[in-house]
């Protein structure tokens, strides 16, 4: 049982690590926040506010209500931060049911899936399905792939690294830049884009965005359904192209993680194109080495 940022990458560790029949349920995100007739989303609005009040533009008692505006239900931030991130990472690596990263905390179906979740692993032990058997390069590459289609957090890279290292799969920064290069982001979600994780619960959450760019995964890969990825994502539906957008009209064409080097990173660097402001894509200027 997962939830917030770090919990998820930690727990996938730990299981990759005893290799023992394994499967992930999260918490769940919160319910979309509204304040002033808008939606706001935790983390990417609560920073905007705090400079707000900081430049007199807001007043303290304002930002107070639309704190409580923004958290108003049990549930990890429901913004594409990184326990959104880790959650949706967990079911593309075929480590969780279909449908896992998206239902809201409070939403009936977080039962369900919970349940669901605690029937399979019996089976599993059966099985003797584990975790080595699910987290092989492609299940990676899956990943990888579907960070940059959802416009995925930058903690994702050492995380998705660590995880690899526990089950000895080969992953570097190269592996980023060569799976997701191409990926366009198509999911128009904060910090990214317009809307929250329970816009993109009804829309048809993380098996709906496979689906879209189905032409880029190894659909052959293994989950823990016991099943392949084509067969988990074969009923999937797109229920709001709003939110979860076709590729001919993506957020950005080239999302996911960008990989940069040069003198100052000579390990290598990351950025995030679908939330960096276009000036950031080019810039010359001084260095400022801390």
């Amino acid at each position: 049982m997962a939830g917030c940022d770090k919990t998820t990458p930690s727990l996938v560790m730990g299981a990759a690590s005893c290799d023992l029949p394994s499967i992930v349920i999260s918490g769940g995100p919160m319910l979309n926040g509204r304040f002033q007739g808008r939606q706001i989303g935790s983390g990417t609005d609560v920073w905007k506010f705090s400079e707000d009040v900081r430049a007199g533009i807001m007043s303290e008692q304002d930002f107070a209500n639309a704190e409580s505006a923004m958290s108003r239900s049990p549930g990890h931030c429901m913004t594409m931060g990184t326990a959104s991130t880790m959650a949706s990472m967990v079911e593309a690596l075929g480590l969780a049911l279909p449908g896992n990263a998206a239902y809201p905390a409070v939403d009936a179906r977080r039962n369900r899936i919970a349940r669901m979740t605690g029937r399979r692993i019996v089976e599993m032990v059966s099985e003797d399905l584990r975790p080595s058997a699910i987290l092989t390069k492609q299940a990676f590459a899956n990943a990888i792939r579907v960070n940059g289609a959802i416009g995925g957090s930058t903690n994702a890279v050492v995380h998705l690294l660590a995880i690899a290292g526990r089950v000895g799969t080969e992953l570097s920064l190269d592996d980023w830049d060569a799976f997701g290069r191409d990926v366009p982001t198509i999911l128009d979600l904060m910090p990214s884009g317009r809307f929250l994780m329970e816009d993109f619960c009804y829309a048809g959450g993380i098996p709906a965005v496979m689906k879209e760019i189905a032409d880029m995964l190894d659909l052959d890969a293994l989950t823990v359904t016991g099943k392949r990825v084509r067969d988990n994502i074969a009923d999937a539906r797109n229920d709001n192209p709003e939110v979860i957008r076709p590729r001919d009209r993506a957020l950005t064409p080239h999302g996911g993680i960008a990989v940069l080097r040069g003198n100052l990173a000579p390990d290598g660097a990351i950025i995030k194109p679908s939330a960096a402001s276009p000036s950031l894509m080019k810039h010359r200027g001084r260095a400022v080495v801390f």
